[in-house]
């Protein structure tokens, strides 16, 4: 509350979007729960619900905080930045399959989602499951914290907009996991894996799935009527950081096509796209195994050499002609 203050007090005459957290999913799962993330504590099952709890509260905090104080004069919105996988059912035509797809996405993206953009409390889904495997685990209370009433209406409607940062699927179907495996990751019930055929990247948990990110739009409009939707994370990974990043081309052209379809066949609010990342950088704790940029850094150069990529020359294209060119073919590379 104190530090969003002097941010909104130092910058707010400069600065008209604010986002309160990126991503605090991760930090919530990994940074409470597998221990893979900073701060590096372990509780996937009871820490990691704690965490999510107290993002959420903060992050309403500052947002009332800005309403009440700053928006008048400054003029600026609040939101939050979610990322996501999308969840595809193993068989689209099973119940169960489709069940399981929805119950994904609430424990995923409407964890924070749900709260912050619909009634300030947890999606049913979530209440249901983890106060039930709660009770039979013998823990006293659910393992999901509970919301006041006074902190359901400050939570509810906290976000002038959503962010989204995506990059790929999961495919998903329905089990009964074991109860005696008190974590966040078998609370919903869900096994989710993805296809070995899908194109890869530098990342484990990267496949390439552009047509996923239309069906997260269209869930989204759906699922928030009349939030405004930004793309605040977009792009893929490699490991050799090579100039000639033709698969990162492949990437941007045909996720920004899906994109484009999302807009003018679906009618989706989106307003904003953001490519990750302009420059290789320090990627959590992959370090700097993982390269995403538009640009290549040189790590060994002690003045940190930058050079544009192929991917880099392809994008700035896009921005300048704000489109995709006529002569410009879903694998072609002629275009710097």
């Amino acid at each position: 509350h104190e530090y969003s203050k002097i941010c909104f007090q130092e910058f707010g005459a400069d600065v008209k979007m604010w986002i309160t957290f990126n991503e605090p999913y991760m930090v919530a799962r990994d940074g409470y729960g597998t221990g893979y993330h900073a701060p590096g504590l372990q509780g996937l099952g009871t820490l990691t619900y704690i965490a999510a709890h107290n993002q959420i509260r903060a992050h309403a905090r500052a947002y009332r905080l800005y309403q009440e104080q700053f928006a008048t004069g400054q003029g600026g919105q609040v939101g939050i930045t979610l990322n996501f996988h999308w969840a595809e059912p193993q068989d689209p035509n099973d119940p169960g399959c489709q069940e399981a797809a929805e119950t994904f996405k609430q424990f995923y993206i409407g964890w924070f989602g749900h709260p912050i953009l619909k009634d300030g409390k947890y999606p049913a889904i979530m209440r249901e499951k983890v106060d039930a495997k709660s009770e039979a685990q013998g823990f006293p209370n659910s393992r999901l914290p509970i919301f006041t009433p006074e902190e359901e209406e400050m939570i509810a409607g906290s976000s002038d907009f959503l962010g989204i940062n995506f990059y790929t699927c999961e495919i998903v179907y329905p089990e009964e996991e074991d109860i005696n495996d008190v974590s966040y990751d078998t609370d919903d019930d869900v096994i989710n894996y993805q296809d070995p055929t899908w194109y890869g990247s530098g990342s484990t948990w990267l496949k390439v799935t552009p047509w996923a990110l239309r069906s997260t739009l269209s869930w989204l409009q759906k699922e928030y009527p009349g939030v405004d939707l930004y793309i605040t994370e977009n792009g893929v990974s490699d490991n050799l950081g090579n100039l000639d990043d033709l698969h990162r081309v492949y990437y941007f052209k045909h996720y920004l096509n899906q994109l484009l379809k999302s807009v003018i066949l679906d009618d989706v609010p989106l307003k904003g796209y953001f490519a990750w990342s302009i420059m290789d950088n320090y990627e959590w704790a992959a370090g700097y195994t993982e390269k995403f940029g538009l640009v290549a850094v040189n790590m060994t150069d002690p003045d940190r050499r930058r050079t544009i990529k192929q991917s880099g020359y392809y994008y700035s294209q896009v921005v300048q002609e704000n489109g995709f060119i006529q002569s410009d073919s879903p694998c072609s590379n002629g275009y710097y």
